[in-house]
């Protein structure tokens, strides 16, 4: 089963407009097939879970099977998935519990080449315990996040160790399972931040060596909110505050109030979607990562031609050029402000906006201060014509 962009772009209402949306990495655009499934769920009837009533049952299952097409998503166990508003609400959260155990002299390390998402919560819960922090950065040239710089920043009284899956506005994707065999050696946690990663690639938890790994249904056509998932006998061990009334189950134990079964009725639709892009095999788990690689293999594809437009443009600059990375670019044009570069592609019907994209450290580090750059990121509906237009848009200024 091949990769057919014109049959997966006919499924997105968002686009009958001609617009080219390369703001995926803030957001992707959302099949029609996900926003039926959050209909449906929100007429269907539902009430809290429960096994008595239609409606109690008809909640139980959402959250089921939200579950399960989580792990059929990541590769993980079913039971260590964690609903949250958002992937930043989850390592607030679980950044919180962490440092419930933390000493004074404890360490934990972050890198400058992370969303501010995986930076902020362990600066903040360190600082809460006086525990130290240790930066990592990154090559400002390749953008690569050396694996014997993370090393270098390891002692016996490392905890956490955050490191990103993708950069969101670098597209840099670090060695993973080196960084997590480094923290392991000296027996700390790995948390990734997979939210700019699973849109793009397929994922296995297991294999990336992640203790804890969050993402973003809405970053692969789902809903907003968010998720982590861990090892359940790693979360058995940790002890959220919580309600009293509340189960102290896993992974309930972590998800305060009343889930949002519409969202996540969206989110199992969103991966259902994923699945069926470019494989018909009979397990879910297996037509994800068939899949997946076929979305890679489109947008690496379309990415080498938006590089080589971009790369045609004099006064153009690319930010990075790791040699692992997702479809994002992150460029400034000489002699224009990034903003009015965005304002020119909004008009042409081109979304391509700029910011840090809270990549704030990596902004900094880049020497674009707290304003950044442009970005343009693919999804697996951008096609050439969406890739042309951007360039042609820029070489008009």
């Amino acid at each position: 089963m091949d990769f057919d962009v014109a049959r997966v772009r006919s499924d997105f209402p968002a686009l009958d407009d001609g617009t080219a949306y390369f703001d995926g990495p803030g957001g992707s655009q959302v099949p029609h097939q996900v926003a039926a499934a959050i209909a449906a769920a929100m007429t269907a009837g539902l009430s809290n879970r429960g096994a008595v009533t239609a409606a109690e049952r008809r909640a139980d299952e959402v959250v089921v099977e939200a579950r399960s097409a989580v792990s059929d998503l990541l590769g993980c166990d079913p039971d260590g998935v964690v609903f949250a508003r958002s992937a930043t609400q989850a390592t607030y959260d679980l950044s919180r519990v962490l440092a419930q155990e933390w000493a004074a002299d404890d360490q934990v390390v972050v890198t400058r080449l992370d969303h501010d998402s995986n930076i902020r919560p362990w600066v903040q819960a360190a600082e809460s315990v006086g525990a130290e922090v240790r930066w990592v950065g990154f090559d400002r040239d390749t953008a690569e996040l050396a694996v014997d710089d993370v090393r270098a920043e390891l002692s016996e009284r490392t905890r956490v160790v955050a490191v990103t899956g993708a950069s969101n506005v670098l597209g840099t994707r670090p060695d993973l399972p080196a960084i997590a065999e480094a923290a392991h050696a000296v027996g700390a946690l790995v948390y990734v931040d997979g939210v700019h990663l699973t849109p793009h690639a397929a994922v296995d938890v297991k294999a990336l060596g992640a203790d804890f790994f969050s993402c973003s249904p809405y970053k692969f056509f789902g809903p907003h909110h968010g998720i982590v998932v861990a090892d359940p006998e790693l979360l058995e061990r940790l002890h959220p505050h919580k309600l009293l009334p509340a189960t102290d189950r896993v992974p309930e134990r972590f998800e305060y109030g009343t889930l949002p079964y519409e969202l996540l009725a969206g989110a199992t639709a969103a991966v259902d979607y994923i699945a069926g892009l470019a494989s018909d095999a009979p397990d879910r788990r297996t037509r994800v990562l068939e899949s997946m690689r076929a979305v890679e293999e489109h947008e690496d594809r379309l990415f080498s031609r938006l590089l080589e437009g971009l790369r045609g443009i004099d006064g153009l600059r690319l930010y990075g050029a790791p040699a692992r990375r997702t479809p994002t670019a992150f460029f400034s044009v000489e002699g224009r402000s990034d903003r009015e570069v965005y304002e020119h592609l909004a008009g042409l019907g081109v979304n391509a906006p700029a910011s840090n994209f809270y990549a704030l450290e990596a902004s900094r580090w880049l020497g674009l201060g707290d304003t950044g750059a442009l970005r343009a990121g693919l999804a697996p509906y951008t096609n050439e014509s969406d890739v042309d237009r951007l360039v042609q848009g820029i070489r008009d200024l």
